[in-house]
Formats: C-alpha cells, structure tokens, sequence
C-alpha cells in the first residue's frame, strides 16, 4: 500500500512540475512577444491559474484522505465557499507579509497581489485541497511530527519550501548594485 502512495504522490508532483513548465512554454505559441520575464503579470496569472486547475483536478481523481461518509450537496457548496474565502484569505496575509518584508507598497501592488496569489496557490490550494478548511487538521499537520500520512509530509514540505524559496528568492535583491544609494 506504501509504495503505490508513493508513486501516486511522485506521479502528482511530477505532474504539477510539468504544469509549471508548459505554463512557460505553451502560451508563447498563442501570444506574440510572450515570455516569462517580459510578461511576467500575464504569466503569473496563467501559471497560478493552471496550476490551481491541476491541484483542485488532481486531488480530486486521486481522493487522499477523504472520509468514504458522503455528506450532501450543501455541505459541499458550504465546504467549497469556506475553501474560496481562506484561499483570498491567505492572498491578503501573503500580500500584507510581503510588503512588511520590504516590496512596494503603492508603486507594484500588482506585481505584489499576484506573487501573493502565486505563493498561495502553492500553499494554502494545496493544503485546502487535502485537509479542507478544518483548521484543526491544519494544525496538527504542521505541528511536529503532526502528519500521519505520506499525502501530509509532502503537503509539509512543499508549503515551507515554497515559503522558503520565496524568501530565499528575494534575498540577493539588495545585491543589485546600480542603485545611487547603494554606490
């Protein structure tokens, strides 16, 4: 049982990889003059957009640790509805912990607001697709030792890496030594 759990979950990762990669190269085919770095909004919006299609799909088909209870369609639309307002919840903490970390405030808001997307759709899409909007299991999960599945360790690790590269990612930005005041 461990080993096919472990090949569903390197076929998912695999698989979400390789969305991010087709995010950078298939739009160049549709869109004249289309690249990551020159139009960095657009693709920050394909690239959160494919991939949030692909998690809410994936977790879907491969159904990790949900409860073989049916609950009814209310309980869905409600449980759908609460998963909407935490992930623009956790958007808004993203952007407001970014800009304390030092982006713009006024001047790239855009820019800002879409990393913060992008950021949450790595993290918090991911963990409301598999623990839902019970902040409970959220808790234990990223508590020590907390997760009780291989689908949770993966979930721990993707979410502070993704944290992390983020933050590692922006680190070398003061090393850009053409500013005046940096002179």
């Amino acid at each position: 049982m461990k080993e096919a759990e472990i090949r569903r979950l390197l076929a998912a990762n695999l698989l979400c990889v390789l969305t991010i990669v087709l995010t950078a190269v298939v739009p160049g085919f549709f869109w004249d003059g289309f690249s990551v770095l020159g139009t960095h909004l657009t693709w920050l919006c394909v690239c959160s957009v494919c991939v949030s299609t692909f998690n809410v799909i994936l977790y879907l088909n491969l159904k990790p640790n949900m409860s073989p209870k049916r609950s009814s369609f209310t309980r869905k639309i409600s449980r759908f509805l609460k998963c909407c307002i935490c992930f623009f919840m956790s958007c808004i903490l993203f952007h407001a912990i970014i800009v304390l970390y030092g982006a713009p405030l006024i001047e790239s808001v855009t820019e800002t607001f879409l990393f913060a997307v992008l950021l949450s759709t790595f993290t918090t899409l991911q963990c409301l697709c598999l623990l839902g909007p019970n902040i409970q299991a959220w808790i234990r999960v990223f508590s020590k030792n907390g997760a009780t599945s291989i689908w949770e360790s993966s979930l721990q690790i993707t979410t502070m890496c993704s944290v992390f590269g983020a933050w590692f990612g922006a680190f070398p930005i003061p090393l850009d030594w053409d500013r005046p005041w940096q002179v």
